[in-house]
């Protein structure tokens, strides 16, 4: 009775997180069936040793943490050689009340906001990704990544400063709450 407990409880625990970890690891691999190849790890890894949860963090943020750190095994082992595409977490918050030529205009800006984030290193790229299209605190990425809090809010200030300085004149910021 135990065991079909547990079964239950982590079935739905796959259907609460998988889509939410898909999107978080294609975030970063930029391959969708890559991504869920990596989030099927991630349960598998969760199952055997979900004993070792020791509940100091939500049990999506300990997911989180193993698809993160699957993500990294799986970049260090391809070397990164991962052709980019632009529909990178696209979500379109624009209104049908926009003129088309506002609708453009937004798009290009959106685009080149993608490509500059993707075309950063990945220290701070995850740093933005986990903050501004995941929605993690700095105390939730710190865990994830097993890095200290001033070293996550150094990235951020930095990640933040590089996309400031290329993306000279446009509210980068805006956009990504809007996509959020």
């Amino acid at each position: 009775m135990d065991i079909e407990k547990d079964s239950i409880q982590f079935k739905k625990i796959m259907k609460e997180n998988g889509e939410y970890l898909i999107r978080l690891a294609f975030s970063y691999v930029k391959n969708w069936s890559t991504a869920e190849d990596i989030v099927q790890e991630v349960f598998v890894t969760y199952y055997q040793k979900s004993d070792q949860f020791e509940k100091r963090s939500s049990i999506r943020t300990y997911l989180a943490k193993i698809t993160v750190n699957k993500c990294h095994d799986y970049l260090r082992n391809w070397k990164n050689k991962i052709p980019f595409y632009t529909n990178l977490l696209m979500r379109q918050s624009l209104s049908n009340q926009d003129s088309p030529e506002k609708l453009v205009i937004n798009k290009d800006k959106n685009d080149r906001l993608i490509q500059e984030i993707l075309d950063m290193s990945i220290k701070y790229r995850e740093v933005i990704l986990l903050f501004y299209y995941q929605e993690f605190t700095i105390l939730e990425i710190s865990n994830i990544l097993n890095i200290s809090e001033n070293t996550i809010k150094t990235r951020l200030s930095r990640a933040k400063a590089i996309l400031k300085s290329k993306l000279d004149g446009i509210e980068w910021e805006v956009i990504l709450r809007e996509q959020s």
